[in-house]
């Protein structure tokens, strides 16, 4: 049996290794290293003082020192929070200095000086030229056509009463002749009844008769049937000669051949078509108005209501400078069933400039007409280009030069300018035509002159005030 003071072997378990002899014990006590090793710090914790000496029996038994034990426990300890402490002090970046704020740059941008103005609404409407009195030709007597004058071309120009066709006269000669025989065998035949009653008034004369004889004996039956014959005859020789002087055709007005649909050696009937033909002294339009801009403007509803002047422009090349005066005359009845607008009726004088040089206008041209309405008095009119979301314009201070947002109620629009009344923005006010993303109030403002297009100037300038001068005659001629 081994002895009992014999020591454990190092592999030996926890409890067995930390049995030691009292001879050992005794010499741990009396040493100051194991005095240190044995009893730890007044005041500590007993789960700690345990654990203490449970760490340094354990080092004890396996025959180390305390300078191992802090070799290879405490200074992986002192070690860490060494590093740790200076990660903390040197991972932590000093904050940098931000750098000093740009100066802010002035907004550059064009402007429009705002200025209060009687402002003419226009009301827009478009329509196609018709002809005036546009009508089919025809021949008054039958026959075969035996020649067409240049005149009744396509196309071609014509006076009242010129000859535009003729029909070949013979038979018609023929019924002339026949018709003056008629007239002259009546009035032989009225001549012999006139010769016949004044034989019988004398004949009742020498027979001594002292009342007055009668009608019949006086023959005025027989008086009265030949000169009824005889007028009809006259008549018919009238109605020959009317036939005859209608083979030739003739123009019933001024005007122009639209189309030609006969020819030379065609038989026609008094009613065949030869052609259409109509007026040359004023053409017509139709003019389509909305019922949503009926409360802009006044249009006649009588013949006796002051008629209402309106430009014309060509409706197919919108480059041409030419224009056409118009009057609108009288409205339709009705309202148009498909598209519920009224219709008003302009009419233009000489429309192919035959008493004038203005350039023809033709039938069938569309134009597009500016139909004058109320005039807006002080407001403001600026170009939609200026105009944001929500009526929001940016207007710049004249005399500080600093950019500000307000917000505008329209009174009328259209495809070009916006209308509106203010009674917060002076005269004088800038207003900004460049379209600003990010632009603050309050930002300095450098005004931009040289990339105003002279003639959006013009038109805000000057363009109001001169439709609406040309617009106040129609309202004073009116009153």
């Amino acid at each position: 049996m081994p002895s009992s003071d014999k020591p454990s072997h190092p592999n030996a378990p926890p409890s067995e290794q930390m049995k030691e002899p009292p001879e050992r014990i005794a010499e741990l006590e009396r040493s100051p290293r194991g005095a240190n090793e044995r009893s730890p710090q007044p005041g500590a914790p007993v789960a700690l003082q345990a654990a203490v000496q449970a760490l340094i029996s354990y080092f004890n038994g396996r025959g180390e020192s305390l300078l191992g034990i802090a070799t290879r426990v405490i200074l992986p300890i002192i070690l860490l929070f060494i590093g740790i402490a200076g990660y903390n002090k040197f991972s932590v970046e000093k904050p940098e200095e931000a750098p000093p704020r740009p100066e802010a740059k002035p907004i550059e941008a064009r402007v429009h000086e705002l200025k209060r103005q009687d402002y003419q609404v226009l009301v827009p409407s478009q329509g196609n030229i018709r002809a005036h009195s546009l009508v089919t030709f025809t021949a008054q007597v039958p026959g075969r056509v035996q020649v067409i004058h240049p005149a009744f071309e396509d196309g071609a120009f014509f006076k009242k009463g010129d000859v535009l066709l003729e029909i070949d006269p013979v038979d018609f000669q023929v019924a002339v002749i026949s018709a003056q025989a008629q007239v002259a065998s009546a009035q032989l035949n009225l001549d012999k009844e006139e010769a016949l009653a004044e034989q019988a008034r004398l004949d009742w004369k020498d027979l001594g008769y002292k009342d007055e004889p009668s009608a019949l004996v006086r023959r005025e039956p027989q008086l009265k049937a030949a000169r009824q014959g005889l007028l009809l005859a006259e008549a018919q020789e009238a109605s020959a000669l009317r036939n005859l002087e209608r083979t030739k055709v003739t123009a019933p007005f001024d005007g122009r051949v639209l189309s030609r649909t006969t020819g030379v050696g065609q038989t026609i009937g008094a009613a065949t078509p030869l052609g259409e033909i109509f007026a040359t002294d004023y053409s017509e339009v139709r003019l389509p108005v909305s019922t949503l801009r009926l409360t802009d403007i006044t249009l006649p509803e009588d013949t006796d209501d002051p008629s209402l002047p309106v430009i014309l422009q060509d409706g197919i090349n919108e480059d041409s400078a030419d224009v056409w005066e118009a009057r609108i005359l009288r409205t339709e009845g009705a309202l148009d069933a498909s598209t519920l607008e009224l219709f008003a009726i302009a009419r233009i004088e000489d429309p192919f400039g035959l008493k004038s040089e203005k350039v023809p206008l033709r039938v069938g041209q569309p134009v597009t007409a500016a139909i004058p309405g109320k005039i807006l008095e002080d407001v403001f009119v600026i170009p939609r280009e200026a105009v944001s979301q929500l009526s929001r314009i940016r207007i710049v201070d004249p005399e500080t030069m600093k950019l500000g947002t307000t917000y505008i109620r329209p009174l009328h629009s259209d495809d070009d300018h916006i209308v509106f009344k203010s009674s917060s923005i002076e005269d004088g006010t800038l207003l900004v035509l460049t379209r600003l993303v990010y632009a603050p109030d309050g930002g300095e403002v450098v005004v931009i002159e040289d990339e105003l297009p002279e003639d959006t100037a013009d038109s805000l300038q000057g363009e109001s005030n001169t439709v609406s001068q040309s617009a106040k005659t129609p309202e004073k001629t009116g009153k």
